[in-house]
């Protein structure tokens, strides 16, 4: 997560019950996450603090900017956003095609640790795995 955007600590205090996913070509988690899915979080350049349970998914393509604004303004406190911010929002999205939605339950605080991202890529915000006892650290 972009640590400037201050997210993690509202999925922490449940204020941020959907994380979005926004794309210019489809990229995971598309069609791989799925309800009952363990979510692990980290801000950039740090260690993995927060889980989430994933209870519901939605998925939107052909975005136009006028669906774009929609979803924002439809979701958008879920997703953690000021109303005040919607329209630096939809000025930042409005180009692209592809929206996830990703319906968060129960966060809770983990252990920080790391993971080894090899053969996924050094720069890869999202890695889906059966189980992430695969790429912990030790």
């Amino acid at each position: 997560m972009k640590k400037s955007w201050g997210l993690l600590p509202k999925i922490k205090t449940g204020q941020k019950t959907i994380e979005s996913r926004w794309y210019q070509n489809k990229h995971l988690p598309w069609d791989k996450i799925t309800i009952g899915d363990t979510v692990y979080f980290k801000d950039s350049g740090s260690l993995i603090t927060t889980k989430a349970i994933v209870q519901k998914v939605l998925q939107f393509a052909n975005l136009t900017p006028q669906k774009v604004t929609e979803i924002i303004y439809q979701y958008g406190s879920q997703d953690g956003l000021a109303t005040k911010d919607y329209p630096q929002y939809i000025d930042l999205f409005k180009n692209k095609n592809y929206c996830l939605l990703i319906f968060l339950q129960n966060p809770q605080e983990v252990n920080p640790f790391d993971v080894d991202k090899t053969g996924f890529g050094a720069m890869s915000a999202w890695i889906t795995i059966p189980n992430i006892d695969t790429i912990k650290k030790p």
